[in-house]
């Protein structure tokens, strides 16, 4: 499958067409990349992003790009870090997570690419569940559940929607138990376990991970009060901007810390999670863990997604 003009392919940049409602070609990244003198090789029912990738790792690439949402990237990243290839990231999907908390430019995703003229290289971590990486996080309850809702990629809000009244209701969405430095959460209604921590504690940043390499992962357990406020959703919000990293209760409400490691343990034999935007089933017992700066990025030096006062560290 490989062309003899991608065997002498320096750089190659997996994309998925799909993603971001087609952003591949809204912005010109084929055309953007190719000037810049990278291939540029497309997923396909034929070739998904983690074939493609180890493809052009065989065919002689020397750093990887990728083009696409968050489970996209997770997939070439887990390439790039096995086989020591540095990774240029095109934020072209619908929320751009890691890409966010990269700092890159989400309005201009070609922007990204002028980290193949100058590209500042940068270590980060990368979490770890079995034999898979994420790059943002492993959740499990309310958001494992809305993934699972048919078209749930058509109409995020409608699939979410769908889950809250059972959540409302306090139905045991997570059928396991989180060891926290509290004690022991039993059936908790989410727990969300992220490579390094959000960031909690302020309005304007909360939910961004102002750095990716402290070797740490971040964990929130939430588990519902005796009764549920009648708007729970909302409540929850205002309880996690409460919560500051390494601060939180085993009781009604939510646990919140970082470590570097956590295991979900129970009866059953397999639990529904998300793995970066992806439904999986996992059997138990669920062991994450972190491997520090696993992952060599090439970011462009220009990031304006950067808040000012907390730069990502190298």
């Amino acid at each position: 499958m490989v062309a003899d003009a991608r065997t002498r392919a320096r750089v190659v940049i997996v994309t998925n067409p799909r993603s971001g409602g087609g952003k591949t070609a809204r912005y010109g990244l084929v055309q953007r990349a190719e000037d810049m003198g990278a291939q540029v090789w497309m997923t396909s029912a034929e070739g998904d992003a983690t074939s493609l990738a180890r493809n052009a790792v065989e065919a002689g690439a020397q750093v990887l790009g990728v083009a696409g949402g968050d489970g996209t990237v997770s997939a070439v990243a887990a390439v790039a870090a096995d086989t020591g290839r540095s990774l240029v990231v095109v934020p072209a999907g619908t929320r751009n997570h890691f890409a966010r908390d990269l700092g890159l430019d989400l309005r201009d995703p070609g922007r990204a690419l002028d980290a193949l003229v100058d590209g500042e290289p940068v270590q980060v971590d990368l979490g770890v569940l079995g034999s898979r990486v994420f790059i943002n996080n492993v959740s499990f309850g309310v958001y494992a559940d809305a993934l699972l809702e048919p078209g749930y990629r058509e109409d995020k809000p409608r699939a979410f929607a769908a889950v809250a009244p059972d959540y409302a209701k306090g139905k045991q969405w997570v059928e396991a138990r989180v060891d926290t430095p509290w004690g022991t959460v039993e059936f908790p209604q989410v727990v969300l376990i992220s490579n390094n921590p959000y960031h909690l504690a302020t309005p304007r940043w909360l939910g961004r991970r102002f750095s990716l390499s402290t070797g740490q992962l971040g964990v929130i357990v939430l588990k519902r009060r005796a009764q549920a406020p009648p708007d729970l959703l909302r409540h929850l919000r205002g309880e996690l901007r409460q919560h500051k990293r390494g601060a939180g209760s085993a009781g009604d409400g939510a646990a919140i810390w970082s470590a570097p490691n956590i295991t979900l343990h129970g009866e059953v034999r397999h639990l529904d999670a998300g793995i970066d935007g992806e439904a999986v089933r996992l059997p138990l017992p669920v062991v994450c863990s972190i491997r520090p700066r696993a992952l060599r990025l090439l970011l462009p030096k220009d990031r304006p997604g950067m808040p000012p006062e907390r730069p990502m560290r190298h």
